[in-house]
C-alpha cells in the first residue's frame, strides 16, 4: 500500500517520495537540490494523496468514434492548500503540481526558540499574519509543513484554518515527524488525517527533529 495506517500517523511509503527525502537528509544535499527535493516531495505526495484519500466516480464520455464510461477523481475543485511560512513554500510548490485547481492560504507561524521548550515539550508560538480562502463544509484541506517536530506551530495553524470553516477532510501533511508531536496534534485535532513520508525517532532536547533533515528553512532558502 502506497499509504500505511501507523496509528497515529498514514505514512507515505511510495519508493519514489522514500528515495527523495533520503536526498533531503543529507548533508552533502545543496541549497539549490534541497528546495527541489522539497517541490519534488510535495509533487509525490499530491499524487499519493489523490490516490490513496480522494474518491472517484463513473462518468459517461463521448470520444471521436464512441460512447464510453471513463473514471473521474472527485472534489479536485474543492481543495484548499495552506501554505505554513517559510519552510513549506517549495513543498507547497510541488504539491500545487498535483492540485494546479486549489485555492491556497497562507500562514506565517513560528516557535519562540528563545523561549525554549517547555516541560510539556511544546513552545511559545507568534501567528504573524495569516491569509486564508473561505473554507467550505465540501472541501479538503491540506496544511503542509514539512517538518512536525512537537506539533505546537501545527496546534496554532489548524486553530487558524477551523476558525475560518469546517471542511470534510482536514489533512497535515508533513515530510517528517516526531512521535511527540503526532501524538499532540492527534489528540487536539482526532478529526485531522495526519500524512507523513516519515515518522523519525525522536526530538532532541531544542526541539529537533533527530534523525531529521536539520532546519528545512534554512536549507531551502539559504539562511
Amino acid at each position: 500500500m502506497p499509504i500505511e495506517d501507523r496509528g497515529d500517523a498514514h505514512v507515505i511509503t511510495h519508493a519514489l517520495a522514500k528515495h527523495t527525502l533520503s536526498e533531503l537528509r543529507s548533508n552533502d544535499t545543496d541549497q539549490v537540490a534541497f528546495r527541489n527535493g522539497l517541490i519534488e516531495l510535495g509533487r509525490l505526495c499530491g499524487f499519493e494523496i489523490i490516490d490513496g484519500m480522494m474518491d472517484t466516480e463513473y462518468v459517461s464520455i463521448t470520444t471521436p468514434l464512441a460512447e464510453t464510461t471513463g473514471e473521474v477523481v472527485k472534489g479536485l475543485e474543492n481543495v484548499v492548500i495552506v501554505n505554513v511560512l517559510r519552510a513549506a513554500t517549495p513543498f507547497v510548490e510541488g504539491l500545487v503540481e498535483a492540485f494546479p485547481r486549489a485555492r491556497q492560504g497562507v500562514i506565517s507561524a513560528g516557535r519562540d526558540e528563545a523561549a525554549g521548550m517547555d516541560e510539556n515539550g511544546t513552545f511559545p508560538i507568534t501567528v504573524d499574519y495569516v491569509k486564508l480562502p473561505d473554507i467550505d463544509e465540501e472541501d479538503t484541506v491540506i496544511v503542509a509543513d514539512p517538518m512536525l517536530a512537537t506539533g505546537s506551530t501545527i496546534v496554532a495553524v489548524l486553530e487558524e484554518v477551523l476558525d475560518t470553516g469546517a471542511p470534510e477532510r482536514l489533512v497535515v501533511l508533513s515530510a517528517v515527524s516526531a512521535p511527540p508531536g503526532l501524538v499532540r496534534v492527534d489528540e487536539s485535532f482526532p478529526q485531522a488525517d495526519i500524512l507523513t513520508v516519515s515518522i523519525d525517532e525522536r526530538l532532541d532536547e531544542d526541539g529537533y527533529i533527530v534523525p531529521g533533515v536539520g532546519d528545512a528553512g534554512d536549507r531551502a532558502f539559504g539562511t
